[in-house]
Order: structure tokens, then C-alpha cells, then sequence
């Protein structure tokens, strides 16, 4: 996996042309949404903002933000993909180029860790969980992001699903992703799953015939009466925890390593 990382050519290509096409959007409708939310979490659960660290930041877009708002007293980003690092540091973000697993002995802890999309790529997330700990100062935030197993979207389209694919070689639920970084010392604060698409890409399949919908309930909901229920069904399934995009929000216990 390390070696993955180091040599992607997939990842080289979206360095140098997915990410820059779509860098203006993300920014706007992912990047800067995300960042009001780790502010707010950081507040409710009185963290300071002296540090951040972000692992695995792909192209740098969520931590430039981050340091164009000035919320944050530092910035730092540990990203081993040399294409991914160069792109952080073309943005100004500094980057340790170095798996979290390598990086995590020399670096200062922050007050709020966060890793977007990153650890349903690893064939270790546990090893993960326990390098990030030691990045986090003790009271501080670890706040994760990835699908939801469990989640409308995943749990309709089964293989179908974007999802479900080659380099998500993890898929997690609130309570496995729970129960892992407990284990690691860290104490679950919540779990939510803000995503917004489910019902959208579930309407999508079927609309393009990869998918065939068992239940009249949900033809009503995703085809027939489109316009009136899809925005509404997609809030109830964030709302109560059945969207198959989900954060966890854990703090490091104080004495756990």
C-alpha cells in the first residue's frame, strides 16, 4: 500500500488534471461547508484552533481554505503522494511528504486531526487509528470522514454503488468506526451523516437501468413523485443516520497513550 501511494499513477493523474478542473467547486460546495463544521465541532467541545493537521489532503484544497480563514494558528498537511505533497506545497500548505505512520513520531500534536475520505483506503486502518493518536494532543479532536456501509445509497445499489470499489478496500458503519478508534484511546463524541446524495444516485441507477427498485414505497419516492419527496426523503435518511457518507468525532483521552 505504501508503495500504492508513493507510485499512483491514478493519483498522479488527478493531481495533475481531475482535481485543478474541479478545484473551484469543491472549494465552494465541499472545502468551505466542511470547514464551518470541524470550526463548529471545535467549539461545542471547547478545542483550541492553535493547530490543525489534515492526513491525507489529496490536492490541498480543504487545508488552503483552512489557512486562507485564519481559524487556525497552523496548518500542516502529511500527504505521501509526491504529486498530491507538490500540489499542497504549490498552494503554500506545508507538507510533510511521509504515510502518517512514518510522519507521526516527529511531528508536534494539534488540537483537531482530521482525514477526509482516507481510511477506507487502507489495509490497516487500525495502525492508522493509532499513528493519528499520537497527533493529537490529549483533550484534542480526531474527526473522520468515509462512506457508510450501512447507508441508503451502499445498501440498495450493493456493487453498484460508487461506493464499492476497488480502492475501498474498508467499509465502516458509526459503530465499527466507533468501536476502532475506542480501541486506540479515544473517546467517541458523535456520529453523523450529512451526505446528500444517496437518494439522487439511487434514482440515477435506475433511471440508467443498473438498478431495478423492489419496493413501490421507494418508486414512489424516487421516480414518480420525484419533485415532492426526493429532497425531503434524502434529509431523512442524513438526519437519522442513514446516509452512506458519515463523520465520526472522537477525543483523545487524556493518559490513553
Amino acid at each position: 500500500m505504501a508503495d500504492y501511494y508513493a507510485n499512483s499513477e491514478n493519483y498522479a493523474y488527478w493531481a495533475k488534471h481531475i482535481f485543478p478542473a474541479s478545484e473551484a467547486t469543491r472549494r465552494e460546495k465541499i472545502h468551505k461547508p466542511w470547514l464551518a463544521r470541524v470550526l463548529d465541532l471545535a467549539g461545542r467541545y471547547g478545542v483550541g484552533t492553535g493547530r490543525l493537521i489534515e492526513v491525507g489532503p489529496g490536492f490541498g484544497t480543504f487545508c488552503s481554505v483552512a489557512m486562507e480563514s485564519g481559524a487556525f494558528g497552523e496548518v500542516v498537511a502529511v500527504e505521501p503522494t509526491p504529486e498530491l505533497a507538490q500540489a499542497c506545497r504549490d498552494r503554500g500548505v506545508p507538507v510533510i511528504q511521509s504515510r502518517i505512520e512514518d510522519a507521526a513520531q516527529g511531528l508536534e500534536p494539534a488540537d483537531v486531526v482530521v482525514a477526509f475520505e482516507v481510511i477506507e483506503h487502507l489495509f490497516e486502518p487500525g495502525r492508522f487509528i493509532e499513528q493519528a493518536a499520537r497527533l493529537v494532543r490529549p483533550g484534542g479532536l480526531l474527526i473522520l470522514s468515509c462512506p457508510n456501509g450501512e447507508g441508503f445509497d451502499i445498501a440498495e445499489l450493493g456493487p453498484e454503488s460508487l461506493a464499492v470499489d476497488a480502492e475501498h478496500v474498508n467499509l465502516f458503519n458509526p459503530r465499527s468506526l466507533a468501536l476502532l478508534v475506542e480501541k486506540a484511546g479515544f473517546e467517541t463524541l458523535e456520529s453523523m451523516t450529512p451526505g446528500r446524495l444517496d437518494a439522487e444516485l439511487v434514482r440515477d441507477a435506475v433511471l440508467d437501468g443498473r438498478h431495478t427498485l423492489g419496493s413501490p414505497f421507494l418508486r414512489r419516492v424516487l421516480l414518480e413523485e420525484w419533485d415532492r419527496l426526493g429532497w425531503s426523503f434524502q434529509q431523512f435518511l442524513a438526519e437519522s443516520g442513514l446516509s452512506a457518507h458519515m463523520w465520526l468525532v472522537s477525543r483523545r483521552r487524556r493518559g490513553a497513550l
